[in-house]
């Protein structure tokens, strides 16, 4: 196993390629690494120039005079496998390559060079991050080996003195992006462990990478920019670690679009991957994506804050010295999901004793201008989040100048600690660094965002539900249920199975399907129509044609012998006039259905995460408003539930308007027993697709009006 401690916290480090010009990033990566106190020992590797920056350099790799933790490597792309080989050879543990010029360039031999890159790393078990990469940060350290004016400073330092703890930890495959985190974050005093830029990951992955900060013990947020993953194994199991350990991952995944697609597989050779699924992923494991950096930093700082006492629920009580602010925020508050209700009466009383007649205790409190200055912030928060009809508070400040503040201090700080509900301030003027700062050191994070305010509250109240809820869930069955005698059947059907050949399989995992006969002519399907005694519907079973409803292969509500026969040849007419080539397996006879909620029911085999299952309501809102949610399979029943919760029309399937509850409990059956057909056969089945599943009332079951089974191509 590398030592990834080598990497980011080593005691003797190695710059190949340094340089005593600032100008370029081989000077710019020691001007940066030169301006913070690291106690470590630095030695440049030049083959032009014997020192560089005061600092004795050496003509290679060999010639130090010892064997550092770690090197940095800075020189032309083609020269860095052979010294990276020499690294290897000597003993160091571990590298950083800074270069470009590898799998990310579309033609030439990059993609080469990146393999032995790789070949080297695991042939010396080495530690190596990049390349194309900007390098990193290991704040508690003072160690920078990157050229990220970020971080080119020497006059400010890298964490806020006042904090020693709830740090967080940025991981991102873009360089410019890692550093845009910690770069908007700092100003707002909140403290980093570590920005790390991966690059091409051709050695370490992002999520290693996090699997070490969740043991290191200095890192209790991550944040994460990411193109692609490239293990989903090692995302699972440091996911679920990460959750299980309360240390929230913050994300945000490029390649949503298809623009954004060509730009990840450009910039770092990365297979973009569905988003579907990427999003599956991530609601799994409760990872939060965010939308821009402001809104990760401020996810990131709510959590630092916070994170050791999330609000229990989303009933925020809002304290303002602006009626207007007020307004506004509770506006906001609402539209972001959480609620401003009333506070009780004892509260109340508490509060307006202390304010002037044209001030309110309602919620938002409207302390006014004066009454805030008067009876302070302090006494106001302690007050309202007293009342057992808050989860959290807002206090709507100008933080602009911290003179106002300073007075405020201790009583703020004392506050902040013993708070049991998590307090955020939003400033509606634009802080000055010493406002970021006089609040910081209080305890308290200042938001300049409403919107962001309301959101970051709303995220840690859903974390908090979710992660209680997930570690309340059992472990998911994934022993193969897979029927003993099914293999040879499924072996034996073609890429495409019909509607009756894909029931089989249902039927094999105990699944009930409706009564259904396969007929090969009119009369043996007017026979099975008499069996069934009522309408039937009468479906060609053809592996070449999917969409027997665009064929005109389809008949419904077929109540007699003559005109089941006479539906029989016009089905059978219109199949060969549509496509002529195609292999009929006969007609299904099926009872026509009694009505249900319509559903879409599915899975799809993601080349990077595996089989997904999907759920959805049909008809239109599937076809328009693409209401469907994916998880990875297998699904145990909880997490079944939980989808259904996330669609937009799950009140549809409770009961709306005098329609009944659907029937729930069978539809999520059905969800965990498809999910693990889709695991068994994860090898051999790409797409199953049963649609509609019309489900009945509550006790009544549902029934699959169609159903469609492809196999996997093999290669």
């Amino acid at each position: 196993m590398p030592d990834i401690g080598a990497l980011l916290s080593p005691t003797t480090v190695a710059v190949v390629g340094a340089a005593s010009d600032p100008h370029i990033l081989r000077g710019r990566i020691m001007q940066v690494m030169g301006g913070h106190p690291f106690k470590g020992r630095v030695y440049p590797v030049s083959r032009s120039s014997d020192e560089i920056m005061g600092l004795k350099a050496y003509k290679t790799v060999s010639d130090l005079p010892e064997i550092v933790d770690m090197a940095v490597l800075i020189i032309p792309a083609k020269f860095v496998p052979d010294t990276l080989e020499e690294c290897g050879a000597m003993g160091i543990r571990a590298a950083q390559i800074i270069t470009s010029g590898f799998a990310e360039e579309v033609d030439g031999e990059g993609g080469d060079m990146q393999q032995r890159i790789r070949d080297i790393a695991e042939k010396y078990d080495m530690a190596v991050c990049g390349p194309n990469s900007e390098g990193f940060a290991n704040m508690g350290l003072d160690f920078c080996p990157t050229f990220s004016p970020a971080v080119d400073d020497p006059d400010t330092s890298l964490m806020p003195q006042w904090c020693n703890d709830n740090h967080i930890g940025v991981v991102a495959q873009s360089g410019g992006m890692g550093f845009a985190f910690y770069d908007r974050g700092r100003p707002k005093q909140l403290p980093f462990s570590y920005v790390i830029t991966t690059g091409n990951e051709a050695c370490l992955e992002g999520f290693q990478l996090v699997d070490y900060m969740l043991d290191d013990g200095n890192t209790e947020v991550i944040v994460m920019f990411i193109e692609d993953i490239k293990s989903p194994e090692i995302y699972a199991t440091v996911a679920e670690k990460s959750l299980r350990a309360g240390k929230p991952i913050i994300v945000t995944k490029i390649g949503h679009s298809q623009a954004g697609q060509r730009a990840a597989a450009s910039h770092t050779a990365a297979l973009a991957g569905s988003y579907s699924a990427y999003n599956a992923m991530f609601e799994r494991y409760g990872v939060i994506e965010g939308r821009d950096i402001e809104e990760i930093v401020d996810i990131a700082s709510g959590f630092s804050f916070w994170g050791d006492r999330l609000p229990k629920g989303k009933r925020v009580g809002i304290i303002t010295g602006s009626g207007g602010a007020g307004g506004w925020m509770a506006d906001t508050a609402v539209e972001a999901g959480l609620s401003v209700p009333p506070l009780d009466a004892k509260t109340r009383a508490q509060i307006e004793a202390l304010l002037p007649s044209y001030g309110t205790a309602q919620n938002p409190i409207d302390g006014t201008a004066g009454a805030i200055r008067e009876v302070g912030y302090p006494n106001l928060i302690r007050m309202t989040a007293a009342s057992d009809e808050v989860d959290a508070i807002i206090a709507i400040a100008s933080a602009r100048n911290a003179s106002r503040y300073e007075p405020d201090l201790e009583p703020m700080t004392a506050v902040a600690r013993e708070a049991e509900k998590p307090i955020f301030f939003n400033s509606y003027t634009m802080p000055k660094p010493e406002g970021f700062a006089v609040f910081g050191r209080a305890g308290f994070p200042v938001f300049t965002n409403m919107r962001n305010t309301a959101h970051v509250i709303s995220c840690l109240a859903d974390y908090r539900a979710f992660r209680e809820k997930f570690l309340k869930i059992p472990s998911i069955d994934t022993v193969s249920k897979k029927p003993a005698d099914l293999s040879e059947a499924f072996s034996q059907a073609g890429d495409t199975l019909t509607e009756y050949e894909s029931k089989h399989i249902l039927a094999a995992y105990g699944v009930s399907t409706p009564q259904e006969i396969l007929a090969n002519n009119a009369d043996a399907a007017a026979d099975a129509m008499a069996g069934m005694g009522g309408p039937v519907a009468l479906k060609v079973q053809s592996p070449d044609i999917i969409h027997k409803t665009e064929a005109g292969a389809v008949a419904l509500g077929l109540e007699s012998g003559e005109a089941v026969r006479a539906g029989f040849d016009r089905i059978i007419d219109n199949a060969r006039a549509y496509n002529a080539n195609a292999a009929i397996k006969g007609v299904l006879v099926q009872p026509m259905a009694p009505p249900g909620r319509e559903i879409i029911l599915g899975i799809n085999r993601d080349e990077a995460f595996g089989p997904m299952l999907m759920i959805g309501l049909g008809g239109v809102y599937v076809e328009v408003m693409r209401d469907v949610v994916f998880a990875p399979a297998p699904v145990g029943r909880e997490e079944a539930k939980m989808m259904l919760d996330r669609l937009q029309g799950v009140a549809l399937l409770h009961g709306v308007r005098g329609e009944p509850p659907a029937d729930i409990d069978a539809l999520i059956d059905l969800m965990v027993t498809v999910s693990c057909i889709a695991d068994d056969w994860r090898d051999d089945i790409a797409e199953i697709d049963l649609n509609p599943v019309l489900v009945h009332p509550k006790g009544e079951g549902l029934t699959i009006v169609d159903a469609l089974v492809v196999k996997t191509k093999q290669v």
